[in-house]
């Protein structure tokens, strides 16, 4: 098996570090002296998840592996009992890799333990602290954890043969009032090794727009794209490679249309636009359609979560 390797982005400027039951709770202060948060920094992720589909684009339960495959990059990502992670859960990735990457700014001495308070998780990605908020999150890690990756691109000049989880471990602490209701003190999760060595030992992260966590699922994976592409001196790619890349599990076609509504500004500092494949004929495949991209200045938004079709 050929191996890729993930790229280290110089936008990185990190500097080296000193050294079961699901029931909703309600929110409980922890031990401040031993958080993780809250998140000072912005948000960063890493630029391998930017690249490619590591996460299904539905919050529906989906069942069916996701494989990926060109070059030299292979990356198969199997489900778990609640089905394969989404882009809703990926929200407390890129949570915990901006803490991490704060951490290592900073100069701190990191490890793949980390432990915040919900509140702070939901204030960073815009949601209203709730009980369906909880029980979300409850969710989120539950398919982060039971979610199995294989693929052979690289970090930290290490490679793997065989499947890894987004989360060795994830807990919720809580404790209880007089009357039995929980009341949550802290979330512990302990990062895989993968990941782990790809934001200490690369620093390949990159930050996300402000209003990232307001997109849909498919604007969101247009904007990661976006920025890697960009990262990588791209400016054009065919409808149909986008679309793998993106990881829309349909037809070419059916996919072209969120495209054309990215044309209209709903993906922040890029523009999209598509062209014909150059002599291509009236018979071409919408597959060889070219997609050209265009980075453009971004108006900060208040971080406000927007509704979608699929919160519904």
């Amino acid at each position: 098996m050929p191996k890729g390797k993930a790229a280290e982005p110089r936008t990185s400027r990190l500097k080296a570090p000193a050294g079961a039951d699901k029931g909703a709770v309600a929110p409980m202060q922890g031990d401040l002296f031993s958080m993780d948060s809250p998140l000072r920094g912005g948000v960063h992720g890493e630029l391998s998840l930017m690249a490619y589909p590591f996460f299904a684009l539905t919050k529906q339960a989906w069942m069916k592996p996701l494989t990926y495959s060109t070059g030299d990059i292979t990356i198969e990502v199997n489900p778990g009992h609640k089905g394969v992670a989404n882009i809703y859960d990926k929200e407390v990735i890129l949570y915990i890799a901006s803490l991490m990457a704060t951490k290592i700014e900073n100069g701190e001495e990191v490890s793949q333990n980390f432990q915040f308070t919900a509140n702070d998780f939901f204030r960073v990605t815009g949601a209203t602290p709730s009980a369906n908020a909880y029980t979300r999150l409850y969710e989120a890690l539950e398919r982060l954890q039971s979610t199995q990756i294989k693929t052979d691109i690289e970090t930290g000049g290490e490679g793997e043969s065989g499947f890894f989880s987004w989360v060795e471990t994830a807990r919720l602490q809580y404790t209880k009032t007089r009357t039995g209701e929980r009341r949550l003190k802290a979330v512990n999760v302990r990062l895989c090794d993968w990941l782990f060595r790809a934001i200490l030992k690369d620093r390949s992260v990159m930050q996300y727009a402000p209003s990232y966590f307001q997109l849909s699922p498919i604007n969101r994976r247009l904007y990661e794209v976006a920025c890697f592409l960009r990262f990588s001196g791209v400016t054009s790619i065919r409808l149909g490679d986008l679309q793998h890349q993106i990881g829309h599990q349909s037809l070419t076609r059916l996919f072209k249309p969120y495209v054309v509504e990215a044309a209209n500004g709903t993906v922040p500092g890029f523009e999209f636009s598509i062209q014909p494949a150059d002599g291509a004929s009236k018979s071409a495949k919408v597959f060889d359609d070219v997609v050209v991209i265009k980075e453009v200045p971004t108006v900060a938004a208040p971080m406000k979560r927007a509704k979608t079709a699929q919160d519904n």
